[in-house]
């Protein structure tokens, strides 16, 4: 029997929803590749991991990303992305299975006819077929650089366009329009119905994108992700439970809207979310790192030292690792260094500098201390297994701070917008329900 579709009001958090988050490795995933090990999945989502760290410390000034008078462009990459969501557009409904990114606002996919377009396994969205779809206007309030997160343009028909340059020069074009998406729910609720959502249609789209995508839904920070234009019907609120790498269990990550994503209990802590430019990536406060019973102050590096700057690290499930600035992560690697019980080993792939033998390896406790809430990590959420008998501190160094996802692998992390914090509850994530 078909589900029937609510249709969303206007009403605060009225809505709530919960979806499976598939990561990109899994046998779910059409990106999986079956060829490959466990380790050999690890290895590739270190690299990706790499490779967006390195892209964004890049382009940054600072903790925060660089904007230039032409309109903000992406500057993550365009493949990187760590999760995947279902959603589907149009009426009637028509599936998708896209990468759903907080380092991006701009949510888009292939359209038909598409004149200069990646392979793409799945169909591919024909707006022609959808009553629903309706290009916008040049002169609509969605066709604006505040608005759209990028600097749109016009056609010879008054229409709307986008044009997005990703990191590493893949990048999108096409006709903003608004369609109704519909997200079902894993959580045994019904679909949910959201009218006019602008999005992307894409024409034309060449880079690096994988054959097993079909786009990029943006959950960041900004007006134009499918976060800001559901923001009062969610209340603000989104959360998630990431399963950790090892699990052998059958139950997917998930990631929960409104109402479903409150996050509450006498083991939660909660940290400011921090307003800066640009709006799409999400900013906490981190003041320290605790190894065992010492405790490291955060430090940039600079001629100033130990920096309290607000919003000094980007909290990012789309990132594996957790980056440090170089000084920072320094002051941190002698710390546990001196504390580990172990004996020094290489990486096999070479993408991983800190690592130890498996065999008798015994761990510090790690502590995140954000603003007001104190993050005690696993072992797993601070290592990871790069081959039978080798374990690797999973931090990096680079030009930026970001709380990757390995670090919240078994949290339920929960962002409220409205009251502007991030909360971390522990969890066993492969049976939350």
């Amino acid at each position: 029997m078909k589900k029937k579709l609510a249709v969303l009001s206007a009403k605060p958090a009225h809505y709530g929803f919960t979806l499976n988050f598939i990561h990109r490795d899994s046998l779910k995933s059409p990106f999986n590749n079956s060829n490959h090990s466990p380790y050999a999945r690890i290895h590739t989502s270190i690299a990706r991991s790499i490779a967006r760290a390195n892209r964004l410390a890049t382009h940054s000034q600072r903790f925060g990303l660089e904007s230039n008078s032409d309109g903000l462009k992406s500057q993550i990459l365009s493949n990187d992305g760590e999760y995947l969501m279902n959603v589907s557009i149009g009426s009637p409904p028509f599936p998708l299975l896209a990468i759903a990114d907080t380092g991006s606002d701009l949510i888009w996919t292939q359209c038909k006819p598409c004149s200069d377009c990646y392979e793409q396994r799945a169909p591919i969205f024909d707006p022609g077929q959808s009553s629903t779809y309706r290009p916008v206007s040049c002169s609509a309030p969605e066709c604006t650089t505040d608005a759209s997160g990028f600097q749109p343009s016009c056609d010879e028909v008054d229409r709307c366009q986008y044009s997005v340059q990703y990191g590493d020069r893949s990048s999108s074009e096409g006709t903003v329009a608004t369609e109704t998406f519909t997200i079902g729910s894993s959580s045994g609720g019904e679909s949910v119905n959201f009218p006019d959502v602008a999005f992307g249609c894409g024409f034309e789209n060449q880079g690096t994108f994988s054959s097993a995508g079909s786009g990029i839904v943006g959950l960041g920070g900004g007006s134009s992700s499918l976060i800001g234009q559901l923001d009062k019907s969610i209340g603000g609120k989104f959360s998630y439970c990431l399963v950790t790498l090892s699990s052998k269990g059958t139950k997917s990550s998930e990631i929960s809207f409104g109402k479903n994503a409150v996050v509450n209990g006498d083991d939660v802590v909660s940290t400011p979310l921090v307003t800066k430019d640009p709006p799409t990536f999400y900013y906490l406060t981190l003041e320290a790192i605790t190894v065992g019973e010492e405790s490291i102050p955060f430090t940039d590096g600079s001629e100033f030292g130990e920096t309290k700057e607000k919003g000094n690290i980007i909290i990012d499930y789309g990132t594996t690792l957790t980056v440090l600035p170089a000084d920072f992560y320094s002051s941190v690697v002698a710390e546990v260094e001196k504390q580990v019980d172990g004996s020094r080993a290489d990486d096999p792939s070479g993408q991983l500098s800190f690592c130890y033998d498996a065999e008798g390896f015994k761990a510090p406790e790690m502590v995140m201390n954000f603003e007001g809430a104190d993050v005690k990590l696993r072992d797993y959420n601070a290592w990871v297994m790069v081959a039978d008998d080798v374990v690797c501190f999973a931090f990096r160094a680079a030009n930026l701070g970001i709380y990757g996802n390995l670090a919240q692998m078994n949290f339920l992390v929960g962002y409220d917008k409205e009251a502007r914090s991030v909360s971390f509850k522990p969890a066993d994530c492969a049976n939350h329900d």
